[in-house]
């Protein structure tokens, strides 16, 4: 495919975006205006529809692989919440629900779901990524960080509020998780009992990454393919 003629950091930014536009499809299908009848709005999966984005023949066979990026969008989701754990088992990090015994609740709960995804079986090494020389890289990187932020600013074109909040959430959640992948020795520095100047998330950051992952997790992707190549950069 064309995507053969792109570089490794090009080839996964086409397969996010990808991946982020079968979510927005996949959802939808899944709950369509079906028909709406003196102010009362029927709404319901559309299995035609449903077809006609994702179907093999209706697609010329770009449904499949469509699919294929949704998965690989979960995968790079997982991998930062594994990659973020020793942010948040510093002592210093409280989450402020506004209650000291669900502070610690929520945070046990919390550091349980990155202890999970740890136990996941990675097919994808972000390593490989801007390892070439260190002008190149930091170019790319650049780029990276320049296209997710021209997304969210066409989110604010979105004429729906939901959708637009949404879309916006989504594509912050993705970028923090891009964010903690490109930052692996600054969280493994990070000092126990004191804040760090390195590395810091935000408290939007924060729910921005949990809803995008929790939106995968309702996306029935309980379990991603086993193979490796399910899971790499065709």
């Amino acid at each position: 495919t064309w995507l053969e003629g792109l570089c490794l950091e090009k080839r996964v930014f086409y397969k996010l975006i990808s991946g982020l536009h079968a979510s927005i499809n996949l959802h939808l299908c899944a709950n369509y205006l079906l028909e709406e009848t003196w102010g009362k709005p029927s709404w319901g999966p559309n299995m035609k529809e449903f077809k006609r984005r994702f179907d093999p023949v209706e697609t010329k066979g770009e449904g499949p692989r469509r699919l294929k990026n949704l998965y690989f969008l979960y995968l790079i989701e997982l991998r930062a919440l594994s990659k973020v754990a020793p942010y948040f088992e510093r002592s210093i990090v409280d989450l402020y629900t506004g209650n000291v015994e669900e502070d610690a609740d929520t945070k046990t709960l919390l550091l349980n779901i990155f202890q999970d995804t740890k136990s996941f079986p990675m097919h994808f090494d972000e390593k490989s990524m801007f390892a070439g020389d260190k002008k190149g890289a930091k170019s790319l990187k650049e780029e990276f960080r320049l296209h997710f932020k021209n997304i969210s600013r066409i989110m604010d074109c979105v004429g729906c509020d939901k959708c637009r909040l949404w879309g916006k959430l989504q594509t912050q959640g993705l970028g923090t998780a891009l964010k903690i992948l490109f930052s692996e020795k600054e969280i493994q520095k990070l000092p126990e009992n004191s804040p760090s100047k390195c590395f810091q998330l935000t408290r939007q950051e924060i729910v921005a990454l949990l809803n995008a992952f929790g939106r995968r997790e309702r996306e029935n992707l309980k379990q991603i393919p086993s193979s490796p190549s399910q899971g790499s950069i065709p």
